[in-house]
């Protein structure tokens, strides 16, 4: 069975209706649910906060590129468009495969430029981080390390200290 860590965010329309109907897509696979947070804009701050949150996710018969597969269904059900002048812009959903770990618990590492694994930049971006922590709280970014170590990580914990835990928003799997 693979098992993988999915980061979700959302900052254009209803956002958390985004994140649900992530997670709904997501339901015949899904381990556990991260808490939502609020976060400031990353990369491209002319924009609106996102919403974020992680998924841990399983499936005998899902390799890496399944799970990116997956997430981008989930995104076009969303309405989600790639604005190609705008990488890190606004989108109704963005899903991204963070890592993949085989059958035999093993990490999947890939040099494919659509699914670099683990995500090349995973470990420098705290909205990924923190709601990962709340699925795994011993998770490991293979190739970099421990979550807690990584949160503590100097321009990391800036961003932390930016992102606003929303326990009043809930991903229930049936929104």
């Amino acid at each position: 069975m693979t098992q993988a860590v999915l980061s979700l965010g959302s900052n254009l329309g209803d956002r958390l209706a985004h994140l649900r109907g992530a997670v709904a897509a997501l339901a015949d696979w899904t381990l556990v649910v991260s808490g939502v947070y609020e976060t400031p804009p990353w990369g491209d701050v002319d924009q609106p906060a996102f919403l974020n949150a992680a998924v841990l996710v399983a499936d005998e018969g899902a390799d890496a590129r399944r799970w990116l597969d997956r997430g981008r269904a989930a995104e076009a059900a969303s309405g989600r468009t790639r604005d190609s002048t705008r990488r890190f812009g606004p989108r109704t959903l963005d899903i991204d495969v963070i890592a993949v770990w085989s059958a035999d618990g093993e990490p999947v590492l890939s040099g494919d430029p659509e699914l670099t694994l683990p995500h090349p930049r995973a470990h420098e971006r705290a909205f990924v981080l923190r709601p990962w922590i709340d699925i795994q709280p011993y998770g490991q970014l293979p190739g970099h390390g421990w979550l807690t170590d990584l949160l503590r990580a100097p321009a990391v914990a800036t961003d932390l200290a930016s992102i606003i835990a929303r326990p009043d928003l809930a991903l229930e799997s049936d929104p």
